[in-house]
Order: structure tokens, then sequence, then C-alpha cells
């Protein structure tokens, strides 16, 4: 994992996610909405960070949002 996350941000919660009643899962990067899943990447998420730490679930979140930022975020501190 030290090779993958060089700057120690996944230690931090940076991701977030909440499930819906409807099996919808939004995924939230500082508090902001970034991506929704539905049906069969709903579950498959979820099927993937059944049972990982909290280093890993950020990890899994981080590559499904994929390339979000083009590096003109604010950062929010």
């Amino acid at each position: 994992m030290s090779n993958i996350d060089k700057r120690n941000r996944l230690s931090e919660e940076v991701f977030t996610y909440q499930l819906t009643k409807d099996h919808k899962v939004f995924i939230f990067w500082k508090g902001k909405r970034v991506t929704i899943l539905s049906g069969k990447a709903s579950q498959k998420f979820l099927n993937s960070i059944e049972g990982k730490d909290h280093q890993e679930t950020q990890l899994v979140m981080a590559k499904i949002t994929g390339n979000f930022k083009h590096g003109n975020e604010k950062d929010n501190k």
C-alpha cells in the first residue's frame, strides 16, 4: 500500500459513501458528491469493500471515482 499512497492521503477520511434505500451508492470526496453507483456497479462496490480496513476502502473509492480532479479544486481546510 505504501507505494500506492506515497502522500499518505488514504489514511485520512477523504472519501465517504452513502447507501440509499433503492440500493444506489453515493460516493463523496471531502463532502462533495463525485459519483453515483447503481445496479450491478453498486453491488460490485459493496462486495469489494466488505471486510476491508479503512485504508483499503479509501483506495477502492479512489479507484472508482477515477480522474475527476483537474487541479482547479479549492481545498476546504
